[in-house]
């Protein structure tokens, strides 16, 4: 194994946005098998330490190819496409007067303790954000289209991020 390899290659996978997830999860547990720290509680410090770095490295690349956004931010990233979330925030018109037109009525329900509305936004940004990974998966994996992918990728930020909101205003009402 090498320190300098890519999350795909850690796990020998192939280099793309689609991915089996059981199979990225298997080839997780075997890494672990043998890099865990517990495997190396009575070696000397310098293979205690190693095992503890390539253990985090594994934890690291694992949670970045499990989650579909952060896999398209790091392939983006290991074709030199930075997405620019903190200092490019410029999104086109249509989609921003979507985003507030969303969370006005989450507010709306959240402020109405309508759980079942809440629910209903839930259900329907989860379908968007589904359609528009496949459509991602189209960019990155068929078609090369690294910008087009850039731009899809920001905007699915902040749909995650409605729908981390979404699910705050759930748990508030069940509480």
């Amino acid at each position: 194994m090498d320190f300098r390899a890519d999350h795909f290659t850690l796990f020998g996978l192939d280099r793309a946005f689609r991915l089996d997830l059981s199979d990225l999860d298997s080839r997780y547990r075997d890494i672990q098998a043998q890099v865990h720290p517990d495997r190396f509680a009575n070696a000397g410090e310098a293979e205690r330490r190693l095992s503890m770095q390539w253990a985090t490295h594994a934890n690291e690349a694992y949670l970045t190819l499990k989650k579909p956004l952060e896999r398209a931010k790091y392939l983006l990233h290991l074709d030199g496409h930075d997405i620019q979330a903190e200092s490019n925030t410029a999104m086109p018109g249509d989609f921003l007067m979507e985003q507030m037109e969303w969370r006005e009525a989450v507010m709306d329900a959240r402020n109405g303790g309508d759980h079942h509305e809440l629910e209903h936004l839930h259900n329907r940004l989860r379908g968007d954000i589904n359609a528009r990974y496949q459509e991602l998966a189209e960019l990155l994996d068929d078609t090369g289209s690294l910008t087009l992918a850039t731009d899809r990728v920001r905007r699915l930020m902040f749909l995650e991020k409605l729908l981390h909101e979404i699910d705050d205003a759930l748990a508030s009402l069940e509480e």
